[in-house]
């Protein structure tokens, strides 16, 4: 019955659905999982790789220039908003580019960053659009948007295909989510820290990802702070090698080969 409905977005099945925005969410559950957490002091994201490779040139994420990512799963969207993403990667990189021009757009109007929600709700609405007229096919991917305003101070936003978006203290999304968010749901407390939250992320990372070794090459992490000193947002993609020390911090490192085999 559903490939008689599901060859085009605008068109609804008997039962009221959208089957191409259902296969877009579907394509985002196999994905390279994204995961966010709301503290009293900032906001954490991490994320599975899954462009992986010892031939792959990492260069720009390692040394100079750049904010740390691979340009695989973290953006900065703005000044005060990091995105992650979880789904086809080239889609994401559209959104990312409209993003940034809204961001901008906004700054140079009213002299000001955009608010988070604004921002949110700015994709979604682009995003809407691709569900709802003929010849176009949604956004295979969700984005989780990590960030400040003066008035609603810290924020975790979480956008879909559908055009849908929601705030969340504590979420994920991808490649075993259901898993992350029991594990969330347990462990995660109203008044936690930055500190706190990003041994939880780690910890949540670890357990869910379909790699069994947690290391900087399969993972790549971000924090937005609040800097007192300049009194704005202070967002901060880490390079591999932080993200190495953060897992050593937290005794997730991934053990030396040749360790494990002596022993």
């Amino acid at each position: 019955m559903a490939r008689r409905y599901d060859s085009r977005t605008t068109i609804f099945s008997p039962e009221g659905r959208l089957y191409q925005i259902e296969y877009a969410m579907e394509a985002i559950s196999h994905a390279g999982t994204v995961l966010g957490v709301l503290a009293k002091d900032g906001v954490v994201l991490a994320a599975e790789k899954r462009v992986t490779g010892k031939l792959l040139d990492l260069s720009s994420a390692k040394v100079g220039g750049g904010y740390g990512g691979s340009g695989e799963k973290m953006f900065l969207l703005n000044s005060n908003v990091i995105g992650g993403v979880a789904g086809i990667t080239s889609d994401a990189n559209s959104l990312v580019n409209y993003a940034r021009t809204v961001a901008q757009q906004h700054l140079l109007q009213y002299n000001d960053d955009i608010p988070v929600e604004l921002l949110a709700q700015r994709l979604c609405d682009l995003k809407q659009g691709y569900t709802q007229y003929g010849g176009l096919r949604p956004f295979g991917v969700s984005i989780l948007y990590a960030g400040y305003d003066p008035h609603y101070h810290f924020q975790l936003y979480h956008s879909d295909p559908s055009g849908n978006y929601s705030g969340w203290k504590a979420t994920c999304v991808g490649a075993n989510n259901g898993t992350a968010q029991s594990l969330l749901k347990q462990e995660y407390k109203d008044d936690i820290s930055v500190e706190q939250a990003i041994g939880l992320v780690l910890r949540v990372m670890s357990k869910t990802m379909d790699s069994p070794t947690l290391g900087s090459e399969k993972l790549e992490f971000a924090v937005l702070t609040y800097d007192e000193a300049n009194k704005q947002p202070k967002a901060k993609i880490y390079r591999p090698s932080e993200i190495d020390a953060l897992l050593v911090a937290e005794g997730l490192a991934k053990k030396d080969e040749d360790t494990e085999m002596k022993s």
